[in-house]
């Protein structure tokens, strides 16, 4: 495990996707995990999670997820540059969501956009 507990969470979560299993049990919480979880749940690519604040550990039950993957190293872009991570990173238009980290907190490409915001980089599922 490395010290990026979302690139983690994230990975774990894969993992127990490719391996169809519905519920992953992840060990290390961090605040921007659970931004990222939160918008995973509106987007519906995860049924819900479960925090439990004594054992510090999170259970996520997996939903419509094809693939989710923390982007490495953290670009900062443009508001103009979105659209070319977008179409690095996802497989098709209007298919997948980019996470981007900007000073209006954690939201997706489409809100950035129209927010007319850049950021960071920070994770990407379809």
């Amino acid at each position: 495990m490395s010290h990026d507990i979302t690139a983690d969470a994230l990975n774990m979560i894969k993992n127990a996707n490719n391996a169809k299993k519905e519920i992953v049990k992840i060990n290390r919480i961090s605040n921007l995990l659970i931004e990222v979880l939160k918008i995973m749940k509106q987007k519906n690519a995860i049924k819900k999670y479960k925090i439990n604040s004594e054992e510090k550990t999170i259970e996520v039950t997996i939903g419509q997820l094809f693939d989710c993957k923390s982007i490495k190293p953290r670009f900062t872009v443009k508001k103009e540059d979105i659209e070319k991570y977008r179409r690095r990173y996802l497989p098709s238009r209007n298919f997948g969501t980019v996470l981007v980290s900007t000073n209006k907190g954690l939201m997706t490409h489409e809100e950035a956009q129209e927010e007319k915001i850049g950021g960071s980089l920070i994770a990407y599922f379809f």
